[in-house]
């Protein structure tokens, strides 16, 4: 019911604002001095226009266009942030590993490492043994063998 009563103090306001308008509309109509009086009132009231960046050509416009303002200085502020960048950053070593990306099998070759060096130690004395044979075989002194060894390393030396 709340509801009803508001309406109708709605209806009554409007009303009210409806015979103020009639009012003002005969006022105007027959010209009175007092409705010149409330004229001017009403334009005093009213807000002049500032003007940011219209340059008014009349002169009574220009009484509200605001002042040029000139642009801050920044210089100050743009040397303060470059001296606080120029702090020196000591960056120990970098490891190149953590910062390049893994290959997808590196865990496979991490695993299988160990036993590659097994395999490596075996596979070295295999080839020892077979050069042992091979000498056996041509019957030639083990001392010459190891003599001619030593001469040709020398000699790839000397060419390198």
């Amino acid at each position: 019911m709340a509801g009803v009563g508001n309406l109708e103090n709605e209806a009554l306001k409007r009303k009210e604002r409806l015979k103020a308008l009639r009012q003002r509309k005969k006022q105007k109509e027959s010209g009175d001095s007092e409705n010149a009086e409330e004229d001017t009132l009403e334009k005093e009231k009213l807000p002049k226009p500032i003007f940011r960046s219209y340059k008014p050509q009349s002169e009574e416009l220009r009484e509200g266009a605001l002042p040029r303002i000139k642009p801050l200085s920044v210089s100050e502020n743009v040397k303060d942030q470059l001296e606080s960048s120029k702090t020196e950053h000591h960056i120990d070593e970098v490891d190149l590993t953590n910062l390049a990306p893994r290959k997808p099998d590196w865990d496979l070759k991490r695993d299988v490492t160990k036993k590659l060096e097994k395999l490596e130690r075996r596979t070295q004395r295999a080839i020892a043994e077979l050069i042992r044979e091979r000498l056996k075989a041509s019957r030639e002194d083990f001392a010459s063998v190891i003599n001619a060894g030593t001469a040709m390393r020398t000699q790839e030396d000397d060419e390198d």
